[in-house]
């Protein structure tokens, strides 16, 4: 079974700057996504950004200029680097590896707190 393992959460003041990595436990056949959803309390899950396996990315409107989506193939892992954080992204991020198609692989990490407070 795969796992994905987030690291970097923490509690950060407003302006402040995180950056969130994950890792797979083994390389994963045919993943062609690598993303970063969040889940605030009360709220859904929502996609925060992803890429591509050809580079390409995509971000949330209330992030974009602000976070940075990066991968490394080689290591399986994905980043996301944080900054000018605001106190409306306090949430469990979530990262998540899957191929083109949901139902042919979806895997998700356990998730890493990170809190935007003074």
């Amino acid at each position: 079974q795969v796992q994905l393992v987030e690291s970097g959460g923490g509690l950060v003041q407003p302006g402040g700057s995180l950056r969130l990595s994950c890792v797979a436990s083994r390389s994963i056949f045919g993943i062609n996504v690598m993303g970063w959803y969040r889940q605030a309390p009360g709220k859904q899950r929502e996609l925060v950004a992803d890429m591509t396996s050809g580079g390409s990315t995509n971000y949330a409107d209330s992030v974009r200029g602000r976070f940075t989506i990066s991968r490394d193939n080689a290591k399986n892992t994905v980043f996301l680097q944080m900054n000018s954080l605001k106190p409306e992204d306090t949430a469990v991020y979530y990262c998540n590896f899957r191929r083109s198609s949901r139902s042919l692989g979806d895997y998700w990490g356990q998730g890493t707190q990170v809190t935007v407070s003074s």
